[in-house]
């Protein structure tokens, strides 16, 4: 999976390529843009994936995560101009299917 990791879970709020591998959790909601409980994930948070019960969690209080939501800031857009600063400025998330029409 990279970094010399070989049995590691990919949790991701984004698309991934038909080459990963292993146990992958994808299109989490709400995504990390919006700020959604994965933009405050941090190294060494510990998280639990239950195949079984269909939960994904990060094992901090829900004291922490108000916390961390409290003083996240949405991060600055890379481009402000052209196809993809319009396609930001104007698509739904995954959850509501990638749309650019909201009719």
């Amino acid at each position: 999976m990279g970094a010399g990791l070989t049995n590691v879970a990919l949790v991701t709020d984004g698309r991934y390529s038909g080459a990963s591998h292993g146990f992958i959790v994808g299109h989490v909601v709400p995504e990390a843009a919006v700020g959604g409980p994965i933009a405050v994930v941090q190294d060494g948070d510990v998280i639990t994936i239950s195949a079984e019960t269909n939960t994904l969690s990060m094992d901090i209080s829900d004291e922490e995560i108000a916390e961390r939501l409290k003083a996240w800031k949405p991060p600055k857009s890379a481009v402000n101009r052209g196809v993809l600063a319009k396609y930001q400025r104007l698509v739904g998330d995954a959850s509501h299917g990638a749309m650019t029409d909201l009719f």
